[in-house]
Protein backbone atom coordinates (compact mmCIF):
# COMPACT_ATOMS: atom_id res chain seq x y z
CA UNK A 1 0.00 0.00 0.00
CA UNK A 2 3.00 2.34 1.14
CA UNK A 3 4.53 1.40 -2.60
CA UNK A 4 1.04 2.37 -4.66
CA UNK A 5 1.14 5.70 -2.47
CA UNK A 6 4.52 6.43 -3.88
CA UNK A 7 3.72 5.81 -7.51
CA UNK A 8 -0.15 8.03 -7.38
CA UNK A 9 2.49 10.74 -5.94
CA UNK A 10 5.22 10.64 -8.13
CA UNK A 11 3.15 9.74 -11.71
CA UNK A 12 1.09 13.44 -11.20
CA UNK A 13 4.34 15.37 -10.45
CA UNK A 14 6.25 13.76 -13.59
CA UNK A 15 3.59 14.39 -15.80
CA UNK A 16 3.42 18.24 -14.18
CA UNK A 17 7.22 18.67 -14.76
CA UNK A 18 7.25 17.24 -18.26
CA UNK A 19 4.42 19.82 -19.31
CA UNK A 20 6.01 22.86 -18.46
CA UNK A 21 9.51 21.91 -19.68
CA UNK A 22 11.52 25.34 -20.66
CA UNK A 23 12.04 26.40 -24.82
CA UNK A 24 15.73 27.36 -25.75
CA UNK A 25 15.69 31.07 -25.91
CA UNK A 26 18.66 30.78 -28.22
CA UNK A 27 16.75 28.76 -30.86
CA UNK A 28 13.54 31.09 -30.52
CA UNK A 29 14.91 33.79 -30.93
CA UNK A 30 16.93 33.05 -34.01
CA UNK A 31 13.55 31.92 -35.35
CA UNK A 32 11.62 35.27 -34.63
CA UNK A 33 14.65 37.18 -36.24
CA UNK A 34 15.02 34.79 -39.70
CA UNK A 35 11.17 35.13 -39.82
CA UNK A 36 11.49 39.29 -39.30
CA UNK A 37 14.45 39.11 -41.85
CA UNK A 38 12.10 36.89 -44.64
CA UNK A 39 9.21 39.51 -43.83
CA UNK A 40 11.72 42.75 -44.17
CA UNK A 41 13.46 41.39 -47.88
CA UNK A 42 9.91 40.71 -48.98
CA UNK A 43 8.83 44.36 -48.57
CA UNK A 44 12.41 45.36 -50.01
CA UNK A 45 11.75 43.13 -53.31
CA UNK A 46 8.11 44.65 -53.71
CA UNK A 47 9.68 48.40 -53.49
CA UNK A 48 12.41 46.99 -56.20
CA UNK A 49 10.27 46.13 -58.23
CA UNK A 50 8.25 49.35 -58.19
CA UNK A 51 11.87 50.71 -58.54
CA UNK A 52 12.31 48.87 -62.00
CA UNK A 53 8.92 49.66 -62.83
CA UNK A 54 9.37 53.10 -63.00
CA UNK A 55 13.02 53.05 -64.30
CA UNK A 56 10.49 51.72 -67.66
CA UNK A 57 8.27 54.37 -67.57
CA UNK A 58 10.77 56.91 -67.48
CA UNK A 59 13.15 55.58 -69.65
CA UNK A 60 10.01 55.08 -72.25
CA UNK A 61 9.17 58.97 -72.20
CA UNK A 62 12.98 59.57 -72.79
CA UNK A 63 12.93 57.03 -75.39
CA UNK A 64 9.67 59.05 -77.20
CA UNK A 65 11.02 62.60 -75.90
CA UNK A 66 14.02 61.60 -77.96
CA UNK A 67 11.82 60.63 -80.90
CA UNK A 68 9.61 63.81 -81.03
CA UNK A 69 13.03 66.00 -80.91
CA UNK A 70 14.57 64.16 -84.17
CA UNK A 71 11.41 64.30 -85.85
CA UNK A 72 11.46 68.59 -84.63
CA UNK A 73 14.59 68.72 -86.30
CA UNK A 74 13.80 66.97 -89.80
CA UNK A 75 10.52 69.04 -89.47
CA UNK A 76 10.49 71.81 -92.09
CA UNK A 77 12.07 75.17 -90.67
CA UNK A 78 12.68 73.82 -87.12
CA UNK A 79 12.48 76.03 -84.34
CA UNK A 80 15.79 76.05 -83.36
CA UNK A 81 14.82 77.38 -79.61
CA UNK A 82 12.16 75.09 -79.32
CA UNK A 83 14.05 72.06 -80.14
CA UNK A 84 16.77 73.35 -77.86
CA UNK A 85 14.93 73.40 -74.68
CA UNK A 86 13.55 69.76 -76.03
CA UNK A 87 17.44 68.82 -75.95
CA UNK A 88 17.95 70.63 -72.13
CA UNK A 89 14.94 68.91 -70.89
CA UNK A 90 16.47 65.33 -72.08
CA UNK A 91 19.34 65.78 -70.63
CA UNK A 92 18.22 66.27 -67.78
CA UNK A 93 15.90 63.22 -67.71
CA UNK A 94 19.24 61.45 -68.38
CA UNK A 95 20.61 62.64 -65.12
CA UNK A 96 17.51 61.17 -63.15
CA UNK A 97 17.80 57.90 -64.92
CA UNK A 98 21.36 57.79 -64.29
CA UNK A 99 21.24 58.38 -60.72
CA UNK A 100 17.99 55.99 -60.49
CA UNK A 101 20.39 53.40 -61.99
CA UNK A 102 22.92 54.02 -59.25
CA UNK A 103 20.29 53.54 -56.72
CA UNK A 104 19.77 49.83 -58.07
CA UNK A 105 23.67 49.19 -58.37
CA UNK A 106 23.15 50.07 -54.08
CA UNK A 107 19.93 48.02 -53.84
CA UNK A 108 21.68 45.01 -55.51
CA UNK A 109 25.16 45.98 -53.43
CA UNK A 110 23.00 45.12 -50.37
CA UNK A 111 21.02 42.43 -51.79
CA UNK A 112 24.74 40.56 -51.78
CA UNK A 113 25.24 41.70 -48.66
CA UNK A 114 22.00 40.32 -47.05
CA UNK A 115 23.02 37.22 -49.24
CA UNK A 116 26.35 37.28 -47.77
CA UNK A 117 25.20 37.16 -44.24
CA UNK A 118 22.16 35.07 -44.91
CA UNK A 119 24.99 32.74 -45.93
CA UNK A 120 26.87 32.63 -42.74
CA UNK A 121 23.77 32.18 -40.50
CA UNK A 122 22.57 29.57 -42.74
CA UNK A 123 25.63 27.37 -42.06
CA UNK A 124 25.83 28.43 -38.60
CA UNK A 125 22.40 27.37 -37.85
CA UNK A 126 23.19 24.21 -39.83
CA UNK A 127 26.12 23.49 -37.53
CA UNK A 128 24.28 24.03 -34.43
CA UNK A 129 21.79 21.43 -35.25
CA UNK A 130 24.13 18.94 -35.94
CA UNK A 131 25.33 19.53 -32.69
CA UNK A 132 21.73 19.55 -31.15
CA UNK A 133 20.97 16.18 -33.03
CA UNK A 134 24.71 14.62 -31.94
CA UNK A 135 24.32 15.58 -27.96
CA UNK A 136 20.63 14.19 -28.14
CA UNK A 137 21.93 11.34 -30.22
CA UNK A 138 24.67 10.30 -27.33
CA UNK A 139 22.32 11.56 -24.22
CA UNK A 140 19.23 8.78 -25.48
CA UNK A 141 22.73 6.32 -26.43
CA UNK A 142 24.22 6.56 -22.98
CA UNK A 143 20.68 6.00 -21.28
CA UNK A 144 20.13 2.95 -23.36
CA UNK A 145 23.74 1.92 -22.43
CA UNK A 146 23.49 2.45 -18.68
CA UNK A 147 19.95 0.18 -18.78
CA UNK A 148 18.49 2.82 -15.89
CA UNK A 149 15.93 0.73 -13.69
CA UNK A 150 12.65 1.96 -15.47
CA UNK A 151 11.08 5.19 -12.82
CA UNK A 152 7.74 2.81 -11.99
CA UNK A 153 10.64 0.10 -10.81
CA UNK A 154 12.51 2.85 -9.01
CA UNK A 155 9.45 4.23 -6.98
CA UNK A 156 8.44 0.48 -6.19
CA UNK A 157 11.74 -0.27 -5.00
CA UNK A 158 12.57 2.80 -3.14
CA UNK A 159 12.43 2.33 0.96
CA UNK A 160 11.25 5.44 1.82
CA UNK A 161 9.33 8.35 0.58
CA UNK A 162 12.85 10.81 0.35
CA UNK A 163 14.26 7.90 -1.69
CA UNK A 164 11.45 7.51 -4.58
CA UNK A 165 11.69 11.58 -4.79
CA UNK A 166 15.05 11.64 -4.98
CA UNK A 167 14.93 9.23 -7.91
CA UNK A 168 12.17 11.19 -9.44
CA UNK A 169 13.51 13.78 -9.60
CA UNK A 170 16.79 12.36 -11.02
CA UNK A 171 14.91 10.89 -14.13
CA UNK A 172 12.63 13.84 -14.69
CA UNK A 173 15.67 16.12 -15.24
CA UNK A 174 16.61 13.88 -17.58
CA UNK A 175 13.73 13.98 -19.03
CA UNK A 176 13.42 17.61 -19.52
CA UNK A 177 16.52 18.13 -20.54
CA UNK A 178 16.39 16.25 -23.30
CA UNK A 179 12.98 18.19 -23.91
CA UNK A 180 14.73 21.04 -24.10
CA UNK A 181 17.25 19.76 -26.73
CA UNK A 182 14.46 18.05 -28.97
CA UNK A 183 12.42 21.35 -28.83
CA UNK A 184 15.58 23.41 -29.68
CA UNK A 185 16.31 20.99 -32.84
CA UNK A 186 12.69 21.65 -34.30
CA UNK A 187 13.31 25.08 -34.24
CA UNK A 188 16.97 25.25 -35.30
CA UNK A 189 15.16 23.12 -38.45
CA UNK A 190 12.05 25.94 -39.05
CA UNK A 191 15.13 28.63 -38.65
CA UNK A 192 17.14 26.76 -41.49
CA UNK A 193 14.21 26.18 -43.49
CA UNK A 194 13.29 29.61 -43.45
CA UNK A 195 17.02 31.10 -43.90
CA UNK A 196 16.98 28.25 -46.93
CA UNK A 197 13.86 30.56 -48.44
CA UNK A 198 14.86 33.65 -47.63
CA UNK A 199 18.50 32.78 -49.40
CA UNK A 200 16.58 31.28 -52.25
CA UNK A 201 14.55 34.62 -52.36
CA UNK A 202 17.94 36.84 -52.01
CA UNK A 203 19.63 35.22 -54.77
CA UNK A 204 17.01 35.00 -57.16
CA UNK A 205 15.77 38.90 -56.57
CA UNK A 206 19.73 39.88 -56.63
CA UNK A 207 19.85 37.39 -60.60
CA UNK A 208 16.52 39.35 -61.53
CA UNK A 209 17.96 42.97 -60.68
CA UNK A 210 21.38 42.64 -62.29
CA UNK A 211 19.65 41.41 -65.21
CA UNK A 212 17.34 44.74 -64.80
CA UNK A 213 20.57 46.84 -64.12
CA UNK A 214 22.13 45.56 -67.65
CA UNK A 215 18.80 46.46 -69.81
CA UNK A 216 18.27 49.45 -68.47
CA UNK A 217 21.80 50.58 -68.69
CA UNK A 218 21.96 49.63 -72.46
CA UNK A 219 18.73 51.18 -73.23
CA UNK A 220 19.96 54.47 -71.50
CA UNK A 221 23.53 54.16 -73.94
CA UNK A 222 21.13 53.61 -76.77
CA UNK A 223 19.34 56.88 -75.85
CA UNK A 224 22.73 58.80 -75.11
CA UNK A 225 23.88 58.24 -78.71
CA UNK A 226 20.83 59.33 -80.24
CA UNK A 227 20.40 62.20 -77.81
CA UNK A 228 24.11 63.29 -78.54
CA UNK A 229 23.49 62.75 -82.24
CA UNK A 230 20.44 65.20 -81.88
CA UNK A 231 22.48 67.18 -80.30
CA UNK A 232 24.78 67.53 -83.01
CA UNK A 233 22.38 68.28 -85.56
CA UNK A 234 20.80 70.98 -83.66
CA UNK A 235 24.57 72.46 -83.63
CA UNK A 236 24.94 71.75 -86.82
CA UNK A 237 21.88 74.24 -87.26
CA UNK A 238 22.15 76.50 -84.72
CA UNK A 239 26.06 77.05 -86.59
CA UNK A 240 24.36 77.22 -89.59
CA UNK A 241 21.85 79.53 -89.05
CA UNK A 242 24.53 82.06 -86.61
CA UNK A 243 26.28 82.19 -90.10
CA UNK A 244 23.27 83.44 -92.19
CA UNK A 245 22.91 85.94 -89.18
CA UNK A 246 26.24 86.96 -89.38
CA UNK A 247 25.86 87.25 -92.83
CA UNK A 248 22.55 89.78 -92.65
CA UNK A 249 24.80 91.44 -90.03
CA UNK A 250 27.41 92.72 -92.75
CA UNK A 251 24.45 93.29 -95.48
CA UNK A 252 22.35 95.50 -92.92
CA UNK A 253 25.56 97.58 -92.23
CA UNK A 254 25.87 98.18 -95.78
CA UNK A 255 22.23 99.07 -95.82
CA UNK A 256 22.14 101.20 -93.36
CA UNK A 257 26.08 103.31 -94.40
CA UNK A 258 23.77 103.77 -97.58
CA UNK A 259 20.64 105.54 -95.52
CA UNK A 260 21.21 109.35 -94.17
CA UNK A 261 18.52 108.34 -91.70
CA UNK A 262 18.15 104.80 -90.87
CA UNK A 263 15.31 105.05 -88.25
CA UNK A 264 13.23 107.46 -90.35
CA UNK A 265 13.54 104.96 -93.01
CA UNK A 266 12.66 102.12 -90.80
CA UNK A 267 9.31 104.03 -89.08
CA UNK A 268 8.73 105.41 -92.73
CA UNK A 269 8.64 101.41 -94.25
CA UNK A 270 6.49 100.35 -91.14
CA UNK A 271 4.07 103.43 -91.85
CA UNK A 272 3.77 101.74 -95.44
CA UNK A 273 3.34 98.47 -94.00
CA UNK A 274 0.44 100.09 -91.49
CA UNK A 275 -1.35 101.47 -94.14
CA UNK A 276 -0.89 98.59 -96.67
CA UNK A 277 -2.81 96.59 -93.70
CA UNK A 278 -5.62 99.07 -93.57
CA UNK A 279 -5.95 98.68 -97.17
CA UNK A 280 -6.00 94.46 -96.86
CA UNK A 281 -8.48 94.92 -93.88
CA UNK A 282 -10.96 97.20 -96.54
CA UNK A 283 -10.71 94.65 -99.13
CA UNK A 284 -11.39 91.36 -96.74
CA UNK A 285 -14.04 93.40 -95.74
CA UNK A 286 -15.42 93.74 -99.76
CA UNK A 287 -14.93 90.19 -100.11
CA UNK A 288 -16.80 88.90 -97.87
CA UNK A 289 -19.34 90.35 -98.84
CA UNK A 290 -19.34 89.55 -101.90
CA UNK A 291 -19.19 86.15 -100.76
CA UNK A 292 -15.98 85.59 -102.64
CA UNK A 293 -14.32 84.13 -99.21
CA UNK A 294 -15.82 82.24 -96.33
CA UNK A 295 -16.31 83.39 -92.85
CA UNK A 296 -13.76 80.63 -91.29
CA UNK A 297 -10.85 79.09 -92.89
CA UNK A 298 -10.96 74.60 -92.27
CA UNK A 299 -7.83 73.52 -91.69
CA UNK A 300 -4.57 74.28 -90.78
CA UNK A 301 -1.70 76.09 -92.64
CA UNK A 302 1.45 74.47 -94.44
CA UNK A 303 4.82 76.31 -94.34
CA UNK A 304 5.12 77.99 -98.13
CA UNK A 305 9.06 77.21 -98.14
CA UNK A 306 11.47 75.33 -96.68
CA UNK A 307 14.57 76.98 -95.51
CA UNK A 308 16.78 78.33 -92.30
CA UNK A 309 15.01 80.19 -90.02
CA UNK A 310 16.58 83.73 -89.22
CA UNK A 311 13.96 85.26 -86.97
CA UNK A 312 11.11 84.28 -85.05
CA UNK A 313 7.95 86.27 -84.72
CA UNK A 314 8.04 88.05 -81.18
CA UNK A 315 10.77 90.22 -80.06
CA UNK A 316 13.97 90.29 -81.39
CA UNK A 317 17.78 92.01 -81.03
CA UNK A 318 17.53 93.06 -85.15
CA UNK A 319 17.80 96.92 -84.73
CA UNK A 320 15.76 97.23 -88.36
CA UNK A 321 12.84 96.01 -86.61
CA UNK A 322 10.52 98.63 -85.63
CA UNK A 323 9.37 98.81 -81.65
CA UNK A 324 5.75 97.44 -80.50
CA UNK A 325 4.89 97.10 -77.03
CA UNK A 326 7.39 96.99 -74.35
CA UNK A 327 9.80 95.31 -77.27
CA UNK A 328 11.99 97.87 -78.69
CA UNK A 329 12.34 95.62 -81.70
CA UNK A 330 9.16 93.54 -82.51
CA UNK A 331 9.22 90.72 -85.51
CA UNK A 332 5.69 90.22 -86.77
CA UNK A 333 6.66 87.63 -88.76
CA UNK A 334 8.49 84.65 -89.22
CA UNK A 335 11.87 85.50 -92.18
CA UNK A 336 13.18 81.96 -93.98
CA UNK A 337 16.13 82.28 -95.33
CA UNK A 338 16.75 80.62 -99.19
CA UNK A 339 18.42 80.29 -102.06
CA UNK A 340 17.27 83.15 -104.25
CA UNK A 341 14.25 81.85 -107.00
CA UNK A 342 13.52 79.06 -105.16
CA UNK A 343 9.67 78.55 -105.06
CA UNK A 344 7.06 80.03 -102.66
CA UNK A 345 3.75 77.77 -102.42
CA UNK A 346 0.31 79.18 -100.72
CA UNK A 347 0.39 78.12 -97.25
CA UNK A 348 -3.47 77.39 -97.69
CA UNK A 349 -6.39 77.67 -99.89
CA UNK A 350 -7.49 80.94 -100.14
CA UNK A 351 -8.45 84.18 -102.94
CA UNK A 352 -5.23 86.77 -103.88
CA UNK A 353 -5.59 90.14 -102.60
CA UNK A 354 -2.15 91.61 -103.33
CA UNK A 355 0.45 90.14 -105.94
CA UNK A 356 2.99 93.00 -106.18
CA UNK A 357 5.07 96.05 -104.98
CA UNK A 358 3.71 97.85 -101.42
CA UNK A 359 1.84 100.96 -102.81
CA UNK A 360 2.20 102.75 -100.39
CA UNK A 361 6.23 102.50 -100.37
CA UNK A 362 8.09 104.89 -101.97
CA UNK A 363 11.59 105.05 -104.23
CA UNK A 364 13.04 102.07 -105.95
CA UNK A 365 13.48 99.49 -103.06
CA UNK A 366 9.84 98.71 -102.80
CA UNK A 367 8.73 94.89 -101.22
CA UNK A 368 6.78 93.09 -103.31
CA UNK A 369 4.63 90.99 -101.87
CA UNK A 370 1.42 88.49 -102.55
CA UNK A 371 -0.94 88.89 -99.65
CA UNK A 372 -3.76 85.76 -99.36
CA UNK A 373 -7.21 85.70 -97.89
CA UNK A 374 -8.25 82.29 -96.56
CA UNK A 375 -11.31 83.31 -94.59
CA UNK A 376 -12.29 86.85 -93.35
CA UNK A 377 -10.48 85.98 -90.22
CA UNK A 378 -7.32 84.85 -91.65
CA UNK A 379 -4.64 86.03 -94.36
CA UNK A 380 -1.18 85.40 -95.29
CA UNK A 381 1.43 87.69 -96.20
CA UNK A 382 4.86 86.63 -98.51
CA UNK A 383 6.94 89.37 -98.60
CA UNK A 384 10.66 90.45 -100.64
CA UNK A 385 9.32 88.46 -103.82
CA UNK A 386 11.84 88.75 -106.85
CA UNK A 387 10.26 90.57 -109.80
CA UNK A 388 12.60 90.37 -112.47
CA UNK A 389 13.50 86.85 -113.29
CA UNK A 390 10.47 85.32 -111.38
CA UNK A 391 7.87 87.84 -110.89
CA UNK A 392 4.78 86.74 -108.89
CA UNK A 393 3.22 83.69 -110.39
CA UNK A 394 -0.67 84.53 -109.46
CA UNK A 395 -2.63 88.24 -109.68
CA UNK A 396 -5.32 89.43 -107.61
CA UNK A 397 -7.92 87.92 -107.80
CA UNK A 398 -6.59 84.23 -108.40
CA UNK A 399 -7.98 81.71 -106.47
CA UNK A 400 -4.90 79.53 -105.22
CA UNK A 401 -5.27 75.79 -103.79
CA UNK A 402 -2.26 74.79 -101.30
CA UNK A 403 0.80 74.29 -102.18
CA UNK A 404 0.14 76.71 -105.21
CA UNK A 405 3.59 78.30 -106.42
CA UNK A 406 2.79 82.04 -105.76
CA UNK A 407 6.06 83.16 -106.49
CA UNK A 408 10.32 83.06 -105.95
CA UNK A 409 12.39 84.18 -103.01
CA UNK A 410 14.15 87.40 -104.10
CA UNK A 411 15.54 90.50 -102.76
CA UNK A 412 12.97 93.11 -102.93
CA UNK A 413 12.43 96.00 -100.39
CA UNK A 414 14.82 96.59 -97.38
CA UNK A 415 16.74 92.72 -96.61
CA UNK A 416 19.54 92.09 -95.75
CA UNK A 417 19.76 88.83 -98.16
CA UNK A 418 17.36 86.13 -99.86
CA UNK A 419 14.66 84.86 -97.47
CA UNK A 420 10.38 85.26 -97.11
CA UNK A 421 8.87 87.06 -94.89
CA UNK A 422 5.99 85.25 -94.12
CA UNK A 423 3.45 86.39 -91.71
CA UNK A 424 0.13 85.51 -90.47
CA UNK A 425 -2.88 87.91 -90.05
CA UNK A 426 -5.69 86.88 -87.71
CA UNK A 427 -8.93 89.03 -86.86
CA UNK A 428 -6.41 92.25 -87.63
CA UNK A 429 -3.56 91.33 -85.82
CA UNK A 430 -0.42 89.61 -86.54
CA UNK A 431 0.28 86.78 -84.83
CA UNK A 432 2.67 83.64 -84.70
CA UNK A 433 2.48 81.57 -88.03
CA UNK A 434 3.47 78.60 -86.02
CA UNK A 435 -0.07 78.68 -83.98
CA UNK A 436 -1.84 77.81 -87.27
CA UNK A 437 0.52 74.62 -89.03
Amino acid sequence: MRRLALVALAVPLALAVLGTAPVGPAAGDDLADAIARQKRLETQLRAQRAQIAELDREQATLKSGIAATKASLAEVNADIAAVEGQVADLEGQVVVVEVRLQGLDVEILNLDVELAFLGVRQDVTAAELAARKAILAERIRNAYDADRTPLLAALLSSDSFTDALAEVSYHLDVAAQDRVIAEAIVRDRETLATLRATVDLTRDQAHQLRLAATEQKAALADRIVELEAARAELDRLKAETKALLAEQQVQFAALAAQEDRLEDAIAETQRAQDRLKDEIERLIRLKAQQGAIPSEYNGSLEWPLAGRITQEFGCTGFSWEPPLGACRHFHRGIDIAAPLYRPIRAAGDGVVLLAGPNPYERGTRRSWIVVIAHSSRLVTWYGHLDNREHPPAVKVGDRVSTGQVIGYVGLTGRTTGPHLHWAVQFDGRFVNPRLFL
